[in-house]
């Protein structure tokens, strides 16, 4: 019998989605729960009681109430490459590319320094109660090695491709419509699929991969449709303006992928701000999910994303950090500026609704809802423990809550990796 742990707290249970309907209705927070971990898999989720006399062989673990049993924090859209330039000031999104990114991006030509980065990465997200996380990688497949290499190290669930480029990037960050493909299918044939791993074909936007590469990794993703696909979408204005210089026949931007086979269920768009009407339609019509980036969006400027009426369409939603467009690590201080930019839109997102996309909204974008992103039999075991008292300030408003979601509300809001008490990994706890 596999070694089992009960893990008694205040558990955060889902019932559906909070996107589309009441959220009383999807998500609730048993104060009396339970989650019993075995083989890397949750055995069983309900109450403490029942499951303690069901399972009297396990170790038990207790968090008090004034801790949060959740899954494992789902981080939909990262670049790991920009981890060390993170936080820098004053660009848009094109000048941050070519001052910021892109001359970081050309160091992880060095194998050596793209592990260094890649551990680094991963382990300040998992001191920030992230367990999975998307991420782009570098034009070098071996920089997709190294994410995927450091994740299997550490047991976690990893979606990662190498980025695609071969215009209006530097030299040094260019490759071929021929290379993309070559050197992504073999990054398939190496990485998807195996362990915890999943491939996202990943070409980085439509202003820096010509025509031809696009239709190479459309072909690509036809003969693998059971990869991701992952990349941008209306971002910013001037961006918008680009795209339409660059490719004068495409309808709007979504067709400058859809053109060359790179719409699809699978597929999934990062920020998706400025979308024009048709653009919603047919994401909406094919399937393919968009990638929240809260903090991204407001610290270079780009705009205020429409949750509230794209959840309203049933497209799959998902939240991000961004990093290093994003200015944080942190899943928490991620859904407080999600939450902020609601408020502005008029539309502010309750607790229930901010962890819902930190977990299993963002699960379900990556086609991942069988494996992660809930506390739920038989998905696999990554949790975060959050500690709704971790600091001075919180332990304050903790004491003068009304109730649990008050309490929960000001942890989003005011937290940071001081309130992450466990992470637990594929049923380790690290």
């Amino acid at each position: 019998m596999a070694h089992q742990t009960l893990i008694t707290g205040p558990t955060l249970r889902f019932d559906g989605d909070p996107m589309t309907g009441p959220w009383q209705d999807a998500v609730r927070i048993d104060t009396q729960g339970a989650v019993v971990l075995a083989g890397g898999h949750i055995a069983a989720v309900g109450q403490a009681d029942a499951l303690r006399t069901a399972y009297p062989e396990a170790v038990q673990i207790h968090y008090s109430d004034d801790h949060l049993i959740c899954p494992g924090f789902v981080d939909a859209h990262v670049h790991y490459p920009q981890t060390a330039i993170i936080a820098s000031w004053g660009k848009r999104l094109i000048d941050w590319l070519n001052d910021y990114t892109f001359p970081e991006e050309t160091r992880l030509h060095d194998p050596a320094y793209a592990q260094m980065i890649a551990a680094r990465y991963l382990d300040l997200t998992l001191a920030h109660g992230t367990t999975t996380v998307a991420s782009y990688c570098t034009i070098h497949p071996h920089s997709a090695d190294a994410l995927f290499e450091a994740a299997a190290a550490r047991g976690q669930r990893i979606v990662a491709g190498k980025t695609c480029m071969d215009r209006n990037a530097p030299e040094a960050l260019r490759d071929t419509a021929q290379t993309a493909y070559d050197d992504s299918k073999s990054l398939i044939e190496r990485w998807h699929g195996a362990g915890r791993a999943t491939y996202a074909i990943t070409p980085r936007f439509s202003p820096t991969s010509t025509p031809d590469q696009l239709e190479a990794l459309g072909a690509l993703w036809a003969e693998h449709p059971d990869c991701l696909m992952q990349t941008h979408l209306s971002e910013q204005t001037d961006e918008i303006a680009w795209v339409r210089d660059l490719y004068p026949d495409a309808r709007d931007y979504l067709d400058t992928y859809e053109a060359h086979g790179l719409v699809g269920a699978r597929g999934i768009f990062g920020h998706a701000i400025h979308l024009e009407p048709r653009e919603i339609d047919r994401i909406a019509e094919t399937g393919a999910a968009v990638v929240h980036c809260p903090t991204s969006n407001t610290f270079i400027g780009s705009g205020l994303f429409d949750m509230a009426g794209l959840a309203a369409r049933h497209i799959p939603v998902g939240l991000a950090t961004d990093t290093g467009g994003g200015s944080s690590f942190s899943m928490l201080r991620t859904m407080a500026a999600a939450y902020e930019i609601g408020q502005l839109r008029g539309t502010p997102l309750h607790a229930a609704q901010l962890l819902w996309l930190a977990t299993a909204g963002s699960a379900r974008t990556l086609h991942l809802s069988e494996q992660i992103g809930s506390l739920k039999q038989g998905l696999e075991a990554d949790l975060s423990i959050i500690n709704l008292r971790s600091t001075d300030a919180i332990a304050q408003r903790h004491a003068n809550a009304s109730d649990i979601w008050e309490s929960v509300f000001a942890t989003i809001m005011m937290g940071d990796d001081r309130a992450i008490r466990d992470v637990w990994v594929n049923g380790v706890r690290r």
